[in-house]
C-alpha cells in the first residue's frame, strides 16, 4: 500500500479479471480482512445478495421441517 492509501493487483488477477487500467473493484469490509471484488460497487452488491440468497436457501432447506423452510 502506498502512502496515500492506493494499493495494486497482482498482474494475474488483473488478466483473469479483465481489468485494464482505471478499471473498476471493490472492497466489502469483513472486518479482520477485506473481500476485493471486480467491477465496482454494483457488482460488488449483486455478488453479495447472490451468496446470501444461497446460504439462506441452503440453510432453509436443511431444517427439515417442510412448515419452517419459508420462514
Amino acid at each position: 500500500m502506498s502512502y496515500r492509501g492506493q494499493t495494486s493487483l497482482p498482474a494475474d488477477l488483473r488478466h483473469r479479471w479483465g481489468i485494464e487500467e482505471g478499471g473498476e473493484i471493490s472492497f466489502i469490509d469483513l472486518g479482520d480482512a477485506a473481500l476485493v471484488i471486480p467491477g465496482g460497487v454494483q457488482v460488488a452488491r449483486r455478488e453479495l445478495h447472490r451468496v446470501l440468497r444461497e446460504r439462506y436457501t441452503a440453510g432453509a432447506t436443511a431444517i427439515g421441517d417442510p412448515n419452517l423452510a419459508d420462514q
